[in-house]
């Protein structure tokens, strides 16, 4: 997570850990063109990263992939096929101003910003 947040440009704050969130699924199986992979075959990833829309420019996108495909490659017995072949897949979405919700009520980009740095929301 600090890895997603670093790429944000988001403090290491109680506040910015608390709405950073990972959540592992482990599907019952993959398909990849038509095809089961076998449970022998090393493993697939899709990671999905929201953020809010406009708070990433392109390096920053590119920063965040390449942090998080080194993060998964550190747990590959072959770390190098993460760069081989398209087996992590890494989805940027960016989710539109006033899309966000928390606490029972729309959340915007400053509120966000707010939240994260510890200022009133």
């Amino acid at each position: 997570m600090s890895e997603v947040m670093l790429a944000e440009g988001a403090p290491d704050s109680p506040e910015a850990r608390e709405i950073s969130w990972l959540v592992v699924n482990e599907p019952d199986a993959w398909y990849v063109g038509g095809r089961q992979v076998l449970d022998e075959e090393p493993p697939r990833y899709v990671v999905r990263v929201s953020v809010p829309a406009g708070s990433l420019d392109d390096d920053k996108r590119a920063d965040m992939i390449t942090r998080i495909t080194r993060v998964l490659s550190q747990a590959e017995d072959d770390p190098e096929r993460l760069y081989d072949r398209p087996v992590a897949w890494v989805h940027v979405v960016e989710i539109s101003d006033g899309n966000w919700g928390a606490a029972g009520r729309v959340f915007r980009l400053p509120d966000i910003v707010s939240f994260v740095t510890g200022a009133a929301v």
